[in-house]
């Protein structure tokens, strides 16, 4: 009991001590795992997603979709269904090669499903590390500027 509550006290610590020598992105990046595939940044996915270049998959909740609204030219794919990979088959046309780049918050989320997708067979898995609202990566989505898509 004493260690459980030792060690809660240390990550407690480590968290506000991480929030106050940068902010939550440096929180959020020691978080982050880390992904073998590549990384772009919010301006170029939504340049890739506008012409077609790749599938932009927005795997946030429905409630933060509805908060901020989703980059342009993202598909919005819960990561948390059951059936996620048949859904992002049936978006990819079943082709496990077709560039993806997914979005989260972030950053956290997507580099975990990016990765669990590698696993599962997809090939092109493309992370957006600064998410819709700023990581140690970059100031996101929002932040930027970049269109987004209330509905």
């Amino acid at each position: 009991m004493r260690r459980g509550l030792l060690i809660a006290g240390v990550l407690a610590a480590l968290g506000v001590g991480a929030f106050a020598a940068g902010g939550k992105n440096l929180f959020y990046a020691a978080l982050t795992e880390s992904v073998a595939g590549e990384a772009i940044d919010p301006p170029t996915a939504h340049r890739l997603a506008a012409n077609g270049s790749l599938h932009l998959i927005d795997i946030r909740r429905p409630d933060e979709w509805k908060q901020t609204g989703s980059g342009a030219g993202a598909q919005r794919l819960d990561m948390r269904r059951k059936d996620f990979i048949d859904a992002l088959e049936r978006i990819t046309d079943g082709n496990r090669a077709a560039a993806v780049a997914l979005i989260c918050a972030r950053g956290v989320r997507s580099a975990r499903m990016n990765n669990l997708l590698t696993e599962a067979g997809f090939t092109n898995i493309i992370d957006v590390p600064e998410g819709m609202l700023g990581s140690a990566a970059g100031p996101g989505w929002v932040k930027r500027g970049l269109p987004v898509v209330k509905d």
